[in-house]
């Protein structure tokens, strides 16, 4: 998908506006387990799939939340582009919940709302409601409020 190219000043008038819907993502056992390795996160309900097969209540190994959490930016990255920036930061997280579980080989897609925009010291803060959908459940894997800071050049 093309990203959405906004300014700051245009961004003002978006808010309450989804703004973008990305593209699928697959997210693969293969990814599950190098995210694993990345945080030490070693449970067996992520890798083990001979035992997730048959113990698991959802038949499979599942992502980790945060790996779910931290395919934000790739998605971002995505939707959106704010063009003439110094610099984007990732200021940080208001509020993040994981109603669904992400089955090895499901696909990911995100959806960007702006909440808030308001000006800082040289630039903008922006929250943002994100909802990550896996292609074909019905609840939402991930609904979290993102803050991010934009500082122009």
């Amino acid at each position: 998908m093309t990203p959405l190219v906004i300014s700051l000043d245009e961004l003002k008038g978006q808010i309450g506006q989804e703004m973008a819907v990305t593209d699928w993502l697959p997210v693969t056992q293969q990814r599950i387990a190098q995210f694993a390795d990345a945080t030490g996160d070693l449970q067996w309900i992520h890798l083990d799939t001979e035992r997730a097969a048959k113990e698991s209540p959802y038949g499979c190994t599942i992502a980790h939340g945060f790996l779910t959490l931290s395919l934000l930016s790739q998605f971002m990255k995505q939707a959106l582009e704010v063009p003439g920036l110094r610099m984007t930061i990732n200021y940080g997280l208001n509020r993040v919940r994981f109603p669904a579980p992400v089955k090895a080989g499901a696909k990911l897609r995100a959806r960007f709302t702006l909440l808030s925009l308001q000006e800082v010291d040289g630039g903008a803060e922006a929250a943002y409601q994100v909802t990550l959908e896996t292609e074909g459940v019905e609840k939402p894997c991930c609904v979290a409020e993102w803050i991010v800071r934009y500082y122009a050049s």
